[in-house]
């Protein structure tokens, strides 16, 4: 925990079962080793069975919580998940151009695994125009890619043609995560002169809540740490594997994965 001191910021809904959303990017930080800070855009009502209600923040609370951190402690590295509407995202917008980090990792949540939808359909227009092109990383999966790029996804070749169309809207990687297709867990970052294909053994367990806001934050927090991001994804692809492996029952329904597994003693 010696980079404790490095510090990350994740601009997220609130998930109050703490399986997902901030909740799960703060967990993630501190098991990585990381400094965790959040900007909340939205509070939900949800636990391991589905999402039940949402309440977005004001823009100017958004805005607010961003002035505070940037302004005193200024984020390596920033994790954007949960932004449900389109003023949140040109808020968001606005602020990350006066701000300017580095490193831009933009998660883009639009359904819950419960089939909740968590971003407004006015509201995808300006997550693609505003917020992927200014990322460092995208890290859509299969169903948000499709969203994306209107592309059906099918197979490995289909998420390279949609991951070629996100990386056209500005974005320097794109990391098309293929969880929901069937077979082992292939994911590809892509780039410019960049391909690298990434496979890892399917955990056969249902606790998998908040997996892709845990990813994104892992991969985050070890670019901050200094990785590059080939590095960085290798990295958090094995840590978001062993943390669902991990997983423990809690709940009554798609439990979350174990972010502490690394701490836990060995009998």
């Amino acid at each position: 925990m010696r980079n404790y001191k490095i510090p990350t910021l994740t601009i997220a809904g609130s998930d109050c079962s703490g399986g997902a959303g901030i909740q799960a990017d703060l967990k993630t930080f501190s098991a990585i080793g990381t400094y965790g800070m959040s900007v909340i855009t939205a509070i939900t009502a949800q636990n391991t069975e589905g999402v039940f209600d949402v309440e977005e923040l004001s823009k100017d609370i958004i805005k607010g919580q961003l002035k505070a951190v940037f302004e005193d402690i200024y984020p390596k590295g920033v994790k954007i998940g949960m932004v449900s509407s389109p003023e949140i995202i040109l808020e968001i917008a606005e602020n990350l151009k006066k701000y300017n980090p580095e490193i831009v990792v933009v998660d883009p949540v639009m359904i819950s695994k419960s089939g909740y939808s968590l971003l407004r359909p006015e509201a995808k227009e300006n997550l693609i125009k505003y917020l992927i092109p200014m990322a460092y990383l995208v890290t859509p999966n299969v169903p948000e890619a499709e969203e994306i790029t209107g592309i059906k996804i099918e197979n490995v070749e289909d998420m390279k043609k949609a991951g070629k169309e996100i990386l056209n809207l500005g974005p320097k990687y794109v990391l098309m995560k293929g969880g929901h297709l069937d077979g082992d867990a292939v994911d590809i970052l892509m780039g410019e002169n960049l391909f690298e294909v990434f496979s890892s053994e399917r955990i056969n367990k249902k606790n998998t809540h908040g997996t892709g806001c845990t990813l994104s934050s892992a991969i985050t927090s070890h670019i901050a740490l200094g990785y590059d991001v080939i590095e960085a994804v290798r990295l958090s692809k094995i840590y978001i594997t062993e943390a669902i492996r991990h997983s423990f029952e809690i709940g009554h329904g798609v439990g979350p994965v174990n972010h502490f597994y690394k701490f836990e003693k060995v009998d």
